[in-house]
């Protein structure tokens, strides 16, 4: 492109003027042929030249006015643009003019009047794709996906060898959550637009997100080939290596997308999560702060550092750090004016709203405070996720409590989180709140019920009841590492004990084993809620499970408790200790350096073997 004619000033609209190459020079329709070959050729300077002379010997020469209109878009000046095409337009309204109306409004950030000059420019023309695009196109922009998805829909009805249009489509349902329709939407444009990256490193994020890593991984690793120096497709195959596991191999390709580009804040996050995996904290560390200066508003660095600061038992840095939760992350809360208690204020006749905010294991875990507010002389209304309100509802302490389903509250004088709990409280590790048993005693009937259910299905009590979870949320960020399949459990069924599968949701791999074996009692499909689980607890001698929501219930109960953690397990786990300071009656059984599951159940069993040799001799 000719640079010296890049930037033009094309004049405002203006009557009829003279010619200044003398008149009758040339007809408007050929001074505007010349001057649309000029802007084809990008020399804009002769083209605004001819269209000056188209107009001076035709000033309402619709086509004249269109192409000024887009010289001045050329030259970034939108206000003149929409003068000049408006101007086209109340001579001719063309679906052209109203194309380039609509595209240079949007250029001015004016979308709503974009979309109404898109929306008629395809009234005129509704055979026209091109056109149907950009209306797609604005309305992606305003935020109207399910709209733009049937306008990229009907460009491949108009023309079903678009690639475009079906890439749109592929990457609007994406978002929309509907990643099957998404995929084969990018498959079919990358049969018509084969070896395209971009196309490509978004089918690897619709891939990843199905579940199939390895097919994700292939098209990343293809996409690199095709564009090395995009730093997202080397954040991608890292962030893809170590959601299986595989940190030791990503850490290299999070270098190389920082590498490309520094201040890439995502790919810095990942890498600190690696870094973590090997207990490199003081380089994760380093990350998070150097983070910090890259944008000094990052809560995303100060969540992942809090948790640092707790796993090390650094409690008084984690738990104020934790509060970054509410910029970091989408916080499930109640929009309340009330202020928010931390401690600092009396709570002396004060009505105090508490809400879960986290998870439901962080809900029980930190439930243990309630009664302590209560303690303080508050009224406490208590808010909880549906799934725990039949759990919490009785819980000491609690004058009211309501599930998160309640469109009403009463009124309250201020609130706290059940997640700033601990910050309020001021918890160290030697003040942690660490009752055996806080959580209301399951109802009697509903233990009977239990007991009944296992007399049906066993022998007397006279072999250990051991409950087995061995997997949590699939969608958990650290599902990889905390999970495990029940194959790898299968090693202590040899063991003279009664096995209780406490698993809901397992998995169709899982479900299958199961379906195999005669050793695990499933009456899963009765535990309606944590109320029926905390009751079939209550018949048991012991629970083996990984890091769920089960363990803290256990936890919280006083039921011995062996709990399966990764190497580097979740914050409230700490480090080095087979305890937990949250819970008395909680072994952690850890993973070493290799991290394998394998090594860790093998441990169980020999304990588990133990227990059962003791219980024996203890019922001679």
């Amino acid at each position: 492109m000719n640079r010296r004619h890049r930037r033009v000033v094309a004049g405002k609209p203006q009557a009829n003027q003279a010619n200044p190459n003398g008149p009758g020079a040339s007809t408007a329709a050929a001074c505007y042929e010349a001057g649309l070959g000029h802007l084809r050729a990008g020399r804009f300077l002769d083209a605004q030249i001819c269209c000056q002379q188209a107009l001076a010997a035709d000033s309402d020469h619709a086509d004249s006015l269109h192409l000024m209109g887009l010289l001045s878009s050329e030259a970034r000046q939108y206000d003149l643009a929409v003068e000049w095409i408006a101007r086209a337009i109340r001579q001719q309204p063309r679906a052209e003019y109203l194309s380039s109306l609509g595209t240079t409004l949007r250029q001015q950030g004016r979308l709503d009047d974009a979309l109404k000059a898109l929306d008629k420019a395809v009234q005129f023309k509704p055979e026209d794709a091109g056109l149907w695009i950009n209306l797609g196109t604005v309305l992606v922009d305003l935020g109207r996906s399910n709209e733009a998805l049937l306008a990229f829909q009907h460009v491949l009805r108009l023309d079903p060898a678009h690639w475009d249009a079906a890439y749109r489509c592929g990457f609007l349902l994406h978002g929309l959550g509907r990643g099957a329709e998404a995929l084969s939407h990018l498959d079919l444009s990358d049969r018509l637009r084969p070896d395209q990256a971009m196309i490509l490193e978004t089918r690897a994020i619709v891939l990843h997100r199905l579940g199939r890593s390895e097919e994700a991984l292939a098209d990343n690793r293809r996409a690199h080939v095709l564009n090395p120096g995009n730093a997202n497709i080397c954040n991608n195959i890292g962030a893809i290596l170590q959601s299986r596991g595989r940190d030791q191999e990503a850490l290299p390709w999070f270098d190389k997308a920082l590498a490309l580009r520094p201040n890439h804040l995502i790919a810095c996050t990942n890498k600190a999560s690696s870094l973590q995996q090997f207990h490199r904290f003081d380089e994760a560390i380093a990350i998070y702060r150097h983070m910090k200066t890259i944008d000094p508003n990052c809560a995303q660095a100060d969540w992942d550092l809090a948790l640092l600061h707790m796993l090390t038992g650094h409690f008084e840095a984690g738990w104020a750090g934790r509060e970054a939760r509410w910029k970091a992350h989408s916080v499930i809360y109640p929009n309340v004016s009330q202020p928010m208690w931390l401690g600092e204020q009396s709570l002396e006749g004060k009505t105090i709203l508490i809400c879960s905010d986290e998870g439901l294991g962080d809900a029980i875990q930190f439930a243990r405070y309630v009664p302590m507010v209560a303690a303080r002389g508050a009224r406490v209304i208590l808010m909880v996720d549906d799934a725990a309100y039949p759990l919490l509802s009785s819980l000491s302490g609690v004058a009211q409590c309501f599930p998160k389903s309640a469109s009403t509250l009463p009124a309250f004088d201020m609130h706290c989180a059940m997640s700033s709990l601990p910050l309020a409280f001021g918890t160290r590790l030697d003040t942690i709140p660490s009752d055996i048993s806080y959580l209301p005693a399951p109802a009697a009937s509903r233990v009977q019920a239990w007991q009944d259910r296992l007399k049906d299905r066993l022998d007397p009590h006279n072999k250990l009841r051991v409950g087995l979870v061995w997997s949590g949320n699939p969608n958990h960020s650290n599902d990889h590492n905390r999970s495990v399949p029940l194959r790898t459990l299968s090693r202590l069924l040899d063991v003279d004990a009664t096995f209780i599968s406490l698993q809901k949701d397992a998995r169709p791999d899982d479900k299958a084993v199961l379906r195999e074996r005669n050793d695990i009692i499933d009456l899963t499909a009765d535990l309606t809620d944590f109320n029926e689980t905390a009751a079939l607890l209550s018949c048991l001698d012991l629970v083996i499970t990984v890091d769920t929501s089960v363990a803290h219930l256990a936890g919280a109960m006083g039921c011995p408790t062996w709990i399966l953690l990764p190497y580097t397990p979740d914050y409230r786990w700490l480090l080095g200790r087979d305890d937990s300071p949250w819970y008395p009656t909680v072994r952690l059984f850890r993973q070493t350096e290799t991290r394998d599951y394998g090594e860790v159940v093998d441990r169980v069993r020999s304990e588990l073997m133990r227990l059962v040799a003791e219980r024996k001799q203890e019922m001679r």
